[in-house]
């Protein structure tokens, strides 16, 4: 029986240096949707790590690229070729310094804007007709370095404001899975 295949992408920066900064937005949903589907991303495979979760007549494929946020188009468009998904099939996660902390937007396909990952991914796959989950990170303050601030960590007050963010873009991405994007946007793009 063939199964529906549907790829989750978390981006962020491998290795304990970049653990919990803001980059890493898209690797923290990640593990939350381990625990929700009870596997481990242990398989490596395609320059990422990732695990298959049979869903009934689906397949869930959770991936976390281990190439460098701006590589990450390297590691996605590999994936998309060899599970034979469809762009509206892939759902990206990753961090967004444009939003305010927490808040997490879900769109149905748009452009890369100011994220270098998304950047190498639109270029990677020729397109951006699909589904991404951001997360706020928030913009840095007046005069600080960009890479500074997307690789630094969070303050204890805006770390527990992220967690909340980071588990409704777990339950998010899992939604798209069950109900489709659009259900996954009016749960997602909620207030609050």
């Amino acid at each position: 029986m063939s199964r529906e295949i549907f790829l989750i992408a978390g981006l962020g920066n491998p290795g304990e240096a970049y653990a919990h900064t803001r980059h890493n937005a898209g690797y923290e949903a990640m593990a939350l949707l381990e625990k929700h589907y009870q596997v481990t991303l242990e398989r490596k495979m395609l320059q990422g790590v990732l695990a298959e979760v049979p869903q009934g007549d689906r397949k869930v494929v959770l991936c976390r690229p281990l190439t460098y946020m701006n590589r990450s188009g390297d590691c996605v468009a590999k994936l998309l070729h060899w599970y034979h998904c469809e762009p509206d099939h892939l759902l990206v996660i990753y961090d967004d310094i444009d939003l305010p902390p927490g808040r997490v937007r879900v769109r149905r396909e748009g452009g890369p804007g100011t994220h270098n990952g998304m950047r190498s991914i639109v270029e990677a796959l020729g397109r951006q007709d699909f589904p991404r989950i951001r997360i706020g990170t928030g913009d840095r303050p007046a005069g600080y370095d960009l890479a500074d601030w997307v690789l630094g960590h969070y303050d204890a007050q805006t770390r527990e404001i992220m967690e909340a963010a980071f588990r409704r873009a777990a339950e998010t991405a899992a939604d798209w899975v069950e109900n489709g994007i659009d259900h996954a946007m009016q749960l997602g793009n909620r207030p609050g």
